[in-house]
């Protein structure tokens, strides 16, 4: 499998789904982010993009997000349990999986997901990081998880000029949980999930600065 390749058109669907304004309905909004959704091109249900400004440098910010193993993300993500790294492919791409606890007061059951993970960096100093599933022999399915498919998602971290202690994070989520999950769990669960995801990243960017 053409795992570069892959990476690459799924860091491409990032760009474009931040670049395409159209269509986008808010479906959660605080003081902190803006959680927005259209129908996927990818699969039969919702990309989910949440906005949101939030207080740290970039490298602070980023510090948090970065997939890598024993990284900060395992620890202050609620939907990230354990992360692994199945095989690295070039300094940038690698192949990992990702398990999720439990979710919705249990009617989500624990999930695993195998994706090809790039990591880039633009002139403007941004930096993205851009998952979407792939098949990996290290990583048949379990019988203790539902196996899940992200369609092209993460994060995209942009320096806010004039403001060096503030990141803009934007987030997109397309994820087929897979089983037999009723479509009114799956679109509560992301919205309220992502609004969490924004709380927490902050929270933790800003204990690093407690340090």
């Amino acid at each position: 499998m053409d795992y570069e390749r892959t990476a690459g058109m799924a860091a491409d669907g990032l760009l474009s789904y931040r670049d395409d304004q159209s269509g986008w309905q808010v479906c959660k909004k605080s003081n902190d982010v803006v959680v927005s959704w259209r129908p996927s091109s990818e699969f039969p249900g919702n990309v989910y993009k949440g906005e949101g400004v939030v207080g740290g440098s970039l490298a602070d910010v980023w510090k948090c997000l970065k997939p890598v193993p024993n990284g900060l993300r395992v620890k202050w993500d609620d939907n990230v349990k354990k992360f692994e790294l199945l095989e690295q492919i070039t300094e940038d791409v690698s192949v990992c999986r990702t398990v999720t606890p439990s979710a919705a007061m249990g009617i989500i059951s624990p999930r695993d997901f195998v994706d090809v993970i790039l990591v880039k960096k633009y002139e403007d100093g941004t930096i993205s990081s851009s998952a979407t599933n792939v098949i990996h022999p290290g990583c048949p399915p379990h019988s203790r998880y539902v196996r899940g498919f992200n369609h092209p998602c993460g994060c995209i971290c942009s320096p806010i000029p004039g403001e060096p202690n503030k990141t803009l994070v934007l987030s997109f989520f397309q994820t087929d949980l897979g089983g037999l999950l009723p479509r009114s769990v799956v679109d509560s669960f992301f919205p309220s999930s992502m609004a969490n995801f924004y709380s927490n990243l902050t929270k933790t960017v800003r204990s690093l600065k407690d340090l």
